[in-house]
């Protein structure tokens, strides 16, 4: 099955859109894409084919996402997200289990942003959160966006306690797509409950990166985005 997808994935190539991937997913020398290859696929394209091929084999999503090619790892991702949607707890813990074995393949912001909450946070929802801050503290830029995107499922039932620690935890981390990261879990939180995001970011406002802080406050009313980007807001 792999090889029928990966043929219909290929006729569906755009060597224009893939020219803009290789900027837009930052896949040059020294860049944090570095050495990606594309397709030229765009998004909603893939999605229509991962429902056109559902169900996926586990094990087709597996070889699928050991692929060079970016769009063929983000089918693969995304049918992994279908499978676990399935009402087969084993299936579930399968979809688990691989996902975390195989996060070398997951080294991108969209592949992380479109299946880590999808699958990681539902499969936690009544387990131990260890893993997320093992994570978090990993030197793999992707296994620390990983942790604090997977907290959107969480937030999303209005549970914010580890999205917080986590935030709390890169709240000095060096790269870009954490501190958008951060900033997004954090204007989601602040979203459904404004008090919870000030109270958290009044200790730490004027020491988070810029990034960060201009994200998570990007819903808040005029008047106290002012604050918090003047040095203003009161801590106590």
């Amino acid at each position: 099955m792999d090889s029928k997808i990966l043929s219909r994935l290929k006729t569906l190539a755009n060597p224009e859109h893939a020219k803009t991937a290789l900027w837009f997913f930052k896949a040059g020398p020294g860049e944090y894409g570095e050495g990606d290859q594309f397709l030229g696929i765009r998004v909603p394209v893939i999605r229509q084919q991962v429902k056109a091929f559902k169900p996926v084999p586990l094990a087709t999503c597996e070889k699928l996402l050991s692929s060079p090619f970016h769009e063929v790892r983000l089918f693969a991702l995304l049918s992994m997200v279908e499978l676990y949607q399935s009402k087969k707890p084993d299936l579930k813990s399968q979809v688990y289990e691989s996902y975390m074995a195989n996060r070398q393949y997951i080294n991108n912001w969209d592949l992380v942003d479109s299946s880590s909450y999808k699958i990681v946070g539902p499969y936690l929802s009544d387990k131990s959160r260890k893993v997320l801050y093992q994570l978090a503290t990993s030197e793999n830029l992707w296994d620390r966006r990983i942790a604090i995107v997977t907290t959107y499922h969480f937030i999303k039932q209005n549970d914010f306690s580890d999205t917080l620690k986590l935030a709390e935890i890169l709240l000095t981390d060096n790269h870009d797509l954490i501190h958008k990261a951060v900033g997004w879990m954090l204007k989601e939180i602040g979203k459904r409950d404004e008090t919870t995001l000030i109270n958290f970011l009044k200790p730490y406002y004027r020491v988070m990166p810029r990034t960060m802080l201009r994200t998570a406050i990007e819903k808040l009313d005029q008047d106290t985005r002012q604050s918090f980007l003047k040095g203003t807001m009161s801590i106590c």
